[in-house]
């Protein structure tokens, strides 16, 4: 029978995930006492019999409830509380390493109506931390590029690229929130807000747009699918050589790739605008070079672009490495959910992504809100949350065929909770194969017609 024992609750995990992660061990142990000892056998039961009964059990609408109803809503009330600035629970992110900051400052400290006035600069008055980390960024990252190219040396290039690794997650999921919401910041701002990220994309290795091309105007609308250029399907996932055939197309291809793209589907203006940037982008370091030196340039915009391009393809087989055979275009069954502290408290809640697909417009503070809302159509759909690992070492096992430590790390739900941990193991194992082109016609072509 199921227990919630290998569940590890870290101490750095964010007020909200903690909150969920209880949540879903509550029901855990619920349906564990429910079923009683008669589970023991059905724990067995192969990855491809527990699929089959997903599908039944969604037609009777029986899998995946939960008897913990009353404390979903609690829990989902305490959320809203906290996401909402005229309630007298809420808590604006101010830090990404602490938790409700005002709460702990002195009633006179001044830093309360300076904290108060940042909201008002924010798009969302939550989203304070984004805009003192967007000061962080001209504070260091800008005055540190500006004074490698006065007066270059090989130790502060590699401490300057060490402080851009250590920002650019942060940094890139803020950037996230901004091309899905045209913004971070308040209307008065509107000018900063369009033009900054043409200083501070290309230092945290971004070319120009290309983030918002590639994953609004394409990611968003091929969803995994066998149009889409960063699609993990054609790939065995758990295979080294086939991970780096993946990485490799982006990495040397997709300045050609995204335009054709945009061709193909008859969006020639986006082809031209999404080329344009791409190779301004790269006149633009050409032009650094020649006028301000080969090694500066090197160390600010070529080396955070070649980790840059490389850490977003870690990170999207991670997301998209579990796709179901028999459902693949179902944001459930191919997308996953993270309770961890990489992805959720440093950045932005990246480790709901199938919440994050079901509404790329949804604000980053209310996907654990989603979640929980719509806890029990996962657990019926038969999507997958892990807890205690990122998309990297998602990454990393896959290369391992770690299979062990991953089923360590799901959190069961709905029918899942029946199986073992080889059970979970086989089920992962499985949603991890490579499709083949008759796969990709006969599932895409059922779910399109």
């Amino acid at each position: 029978m199921a227990d919630s024992s290998h569940l590890f609750f870290d101490k750095a995990l964010t007020v909200q995930d903690f909150i969920v992660l209880k949540n879903l061990e509550q029901d855990i142990q619920l349906q564990s006492e429910q079923e009683g000892p008669n589970v023991a056998q059905s724990t067995q039961n192969s990855a491809s019999t527990s699929s089959g009964n997903k599908a039944a059990s969604r037609r009777n609408g029986t899998s995946g409830r939960s008897a913990n109803s009353a404390d979903v809503q609690e829990a989902v009330s305490k959320l809203k509380a906290m996401r909402e600035p005229k309630n007298q629970r809420f808590e604006p992110t101010i830090l990404l390493t602490v938790d409700d900051v005002e709460s702990r400052l002195p009633a006179k400290s001044f830093l309360r109506p300076f904290l108060r006035s940042l909201r008002g600069i924010a798009r969302h008055e939550t989203d304070v931390v984004m805009v003192l980390h967007l000061a962080l960024y001209f504070t260091t990252s800008i005055p540190s590029a500006i004074y490698l190219y006065r007066n270059f040396s090989y130790i502060h290039g590699i401490l300057h690229l060490i402080m851009q690794f250590y920002y650019v997650g942060t940094y890139t999921l803020m950037m996230h929130q901004h091309i899905h919401q045209r913004g971070i910041l308040g209307k008065k701002y509107a000018v900063f807000d369009k033009l900054f990220p043409y200083i501070t994309d290309p230092l945290m290795g971004h070319t120009w747009n290309t983030y918002y091309y590639h994953h609004v105007k394409h990611h968003h609308v091929e969803g995994n699918g066998p149009g889409d250029l960063s699609s993990t399907i054609r790939y065995q996932r758990d295979s080294v050589v086939d991970f780096l055939r993946y990485v490799g197309r982006f990495y040397f291809l997709i300045w050609l790739d995204l335009p054709l793209y945009f061709l193909k589907t008859k969006r020639p203006r986006s082809a031209l605008r999404s080329a344009g940037w791409e190779i301004s982008t790269y006149c633009f370091y050409f032009t650094m070079a020649k006028l301000f030196g080969t090694k500066p340039t090197f160390f600010v915009y070529v080396a955070p672009l070649m980790i840059m391009r490389l850490g977003l393809m870690v990170g999207n087989w991670g997301q998209h490495a579990f796709v179901d055979p028999d459902e693949p275009d179902s944001d459930f069954r191919s997308s996953i959910t993270l309770i961890d502290v990489p992805s959720n408290r440093f950045c932005f809640n990246d480790g709901y992504h199938t919440s994050h697909h079901l509404n790329p417009m949804r604000h980053w503070r209310d996907h654990p809100i989603s979640f929980l809302e719509q806890k029990e159509t996962y657990a019926k759909e038969g999507a997958l949350v892990f807890h205690n690992i990122d998309f990297l070492m998602i990454t990393i096992r896959l290369m391992m065929k770690d299979y062990d430590t991953l089923a360590k790390c799901l959190v069961p739900m709905g029918d899942q909770i029946q199986l073992s941990m080889e059970g979970r193991a086989q089920l992962l194992k499985r949603l991890t194969k490579k499709f083949t082109e008759e796969d990709v016609q006969r599932t895409f072509a059922k779910a399109q017609s």
